[in-house]
């Protein structure tokens, strides 16, 4: 199966469960892996802004590691910080370690 083929049916499948995390997370990785570093940072906002009252975890360093990338160290360091305070909330102690690694790499 191609990249193509893959976004395609993920997003096959999002039509059916737009709230679906997983599979949101998975697209975001799709176009992130096709070097699409933009469309993939702008997916895994939506993906944060789907649950504001518990957000998925992984989205925050992946959305902040993919700003570094295209050189927007600010917004992604803005993004760590929130990600840090939702993987607390949640327990995530392992995804805020690094969080909290990668914040202090970029300070």
């Amino acid at each position: 199966m191609t990249p193509q083929q893959r976004r395609e049916q993920i997003e096959a499948m999002l039509r059916e469960d737009p709230h679906d995390d997983f599979l949101r997370y998975g697209l975001a990785m799709e176009y992130a892996s096709a070097g699409d570093l933009e469309t993939a940072v702008r997916h895994l906002q939506e993906l944060i802004a789907l649950k504001p009252e518990k957000p998925y975890v992984p989205a925050f360093l992946m959305a902040a590691q993919s700003l570094v990338k295209l050189g927007r160290a600010g917004e992604a360091m803005a993004t760590l910080r929130h990600g840090i305070e939702a993987a607390g909330k949640q327990n995530e102690l392992h995804a805020q370690g690094e969080m909290q690694s990668l914040l202090e790499s970029l300070e």
